[in-house]
């Protein structure tokens, strides 16, 4: 029995384009004598649709598309989409053969944690679908069904060989493995064959890795499509000779982050009908990293970059931000802002009058640099990338209406100390970004000799607290207990906690973390609970 797995990209809404993705990949999966392409879990829309779900002609659409796809598709699938019936709407996979729709199988776990809401959606299915394909018993699930054992375990238990998994599981550093695991688990715990295909691209703070796979009941991995990329993968499924097939390697650490972060960053500008971006170059760690990122996901020809500087710029950060700039054969600009700034200093004055200068003019500057920045976004249309990460987001360490100015943050989920290790792993493929902004300081640039850690404890200190506090949700007191100074972690939570109604007002970013700032993580503003 041969499968073909169409790992597609997808836009959410655009139903006719995905039409046509769903036409295309049935074509190639039966000229490569496929006797079933499966498609990804809610594939006609796009995942995740969102409160586009609560329109009921968007959903008439999505179903009107399907009876199209069953009518003309080249050869018999299961496709991903939302399902209306007796005034429930279901997640549904759809198995259509010979020009008609055969059976709809409805998703019996429902997510509704992190980043999933489909509770709020979809009503649970109860009835198991078992196809009968070349004399085989063939499953259905989609994604959840698959992360516990008891939808596998029932479709086993009533004759099926082989389960099939529409999938739409979004990407976090370390999570390809895991899932490919557990999926390897499946296979062993119900003596089946498990065929799995997930969905691959960017939508908004979301990406999704494809690496769909096929996997024999002795756990053997047959058949794996690409990471990050679209695929096609075709596998025969044969109980007497179980062995690898087509097996695309397997990617991990910086690697794989850095595929996603321009994954990410490629899907939401060329999705919201961009071309180009403009970020500010100041000679640090954060832009040339971001910098390099676009270069490499648009391509160099449509990225500017724009130096800014101040009286308090130093001459070593413009070159590195010019070498960065020569070395990925982006263009840059230079809008010196210090008449701009002086201006409004100028225009404060009588107001300041008596008051010492402190960090309203340090953000000031910034302020200024936002301004210009979005000029260029209205005057020529490109998006501008905010260059903030994870680190300094979670304290605040930012200036609302300064650097947090942007349509898109591609770093916002990526902590400081992995900003660098990013950085070091790009240049071991091609020179990118200058030695010297790996090794200096990190700094604003906002006043005299200023560094980050006049502020902030030292980055490695910092990102290992926010990971207890931020990602696992640890109090003060356990993280104590971990053996962190105290005044530290008190300072440090207390900076997280105030600087939310900051985050709620910063543009949106990649997920590559297991608890992003965003969908991941809904802390109220006005709070009173602490550490």
């Amino acid at each position: 029995m041969r499968f073909a797995l169409a790992q597609v990209n997808p836009t959410v809404g655009d139903i006719d384009g995905n039409l046509v993705l769903a036409l295309e990949a049935a074509r190639e999966a039966a000229e490569a004598g496929a006797e079933l392409v499966v498609l990804p879990e809610l594939v006609i829309t796009g995942y995740p649709p969102e409160d586009l779900l609560a329109k009921p002609h968007f959903v008439e659409r999505a179903m009107a598309a399907v009876e199209t796809f069953a009518a003309e598709a080249a050869c018999s699938a299961l496709i991903g989409t939302p399902w209306q019936e007796g005034g429930a709407l279901y997640n549904a996979a759809v198995h259509t053969a010979s020009g008609a729709i055969r059976d709809v199988y409805r998703k019996r776990l429902l997510p509704n944690y992190g980043v999933f809401d489909e509770k709020r959606y979809f009503t649970p299915g109860n009835a198991n679908v078992l196809l009968a394909l070349d004399g085989t018993g063939v499953g259905v699930t989609i994604c959840e069904d698959a992360w516990q054992p008891e939808p596998i375990a029932r479709l086993a238990s009533i004759g099926a060989k082989a389960v099939v998994n529409l999938s739409a599981s979004p990407f976090y550093a370390g999570k390809g493995v895991s899932r490919e695991r557990m999926l390897v688990r499946r296979a062993l715990e119900f003596g089946v064959w498990v065929v799995y295909c997930n969905l691959v691209g960017g939508q908004d703070e979301l990406v999704f890795d494809g690496r769909s796979v096929v996997i024999a009941p002795d756990g053997t991995v047959v058949g794996r499509a690409r990471s990050f990329d679209e695929d096609l993968l075709v596998v025969d499924v044969d109980d007497k000779q179980p062995r690898p097939q087509r097996v695309e390697p397997r990617i991990e650490h910086e690697a794989e982050m850095y595929a996603a972060l321009t994954l990410g960053l490629r899907d939401y500008i060329h999705k919201n009908g961009f071309t180009d971006v403009v970020l500010g170059l100041s000679g640090g760690i954060d832009s040339a990293l971001v910098a390099t990122l676009a270069a490499d996901a648009l391509g160099p020809e449509r990225v500017h970059g724009v130096m800014m500087p101040s009286r308090y710029s130093s001459e070593s950060s413009l070159a590195d931000a010019r070498a960065l700039a020569d070395a990925l054969g982006i263009d840059v600009l230079e809008l010196g802002i210090e008449p701009t700034f002086t201006a409004a200093l100028d225009t404060l004055a009588p107001v300041f009058a008596g008051a010492a200068p402190d960090v309203t003019e340090e953000n000031l500057q910034a302020r200024v640099r936002g301004m210009l920045l979005m000029a260029l976004s209205n005057k020529f249309g490109w998006l501008v990338l905010a260059t903030g990460n994870k680190s300094e987001l979670s304290v605040g360490y930012s200036t609302l209406y300064g650097d947090m100015v942007g349509g898109f943050a591609p770093i916002k989920d990526v902590f400081k100390t992995r900003v660098y290790e990013l950085a070091r792993w790009r240049n071991t493929r091609s020179p990118a970004i200058p030695d010297s902004t790996l090794t200096k300081p990190p700094s604003a640039e906002l006043r005299p000799g200023q560094t980050d850690q006049d502020t902030l404890p030292p980055y490695e200190v910092l990102d290992a607290i926010l990971v207890e506090y931020v990602e696992l949700d640890r109090s003060v007191d356990e993280i104590v207990a971990m053996g962190h100074d105290r005044e530290t972690v008190e300072r440090v939570a207390a900076m997280v906690d105030g600087a939310e109604y900051k985050r709620r007002q910063g543009p949106v970013g990649i997920k590559v973390t297991p608890k992003a700032f965003g969908k991941d993580r809904r802390m109220p503003i006005t709070n009173r609970f602490r550490g």
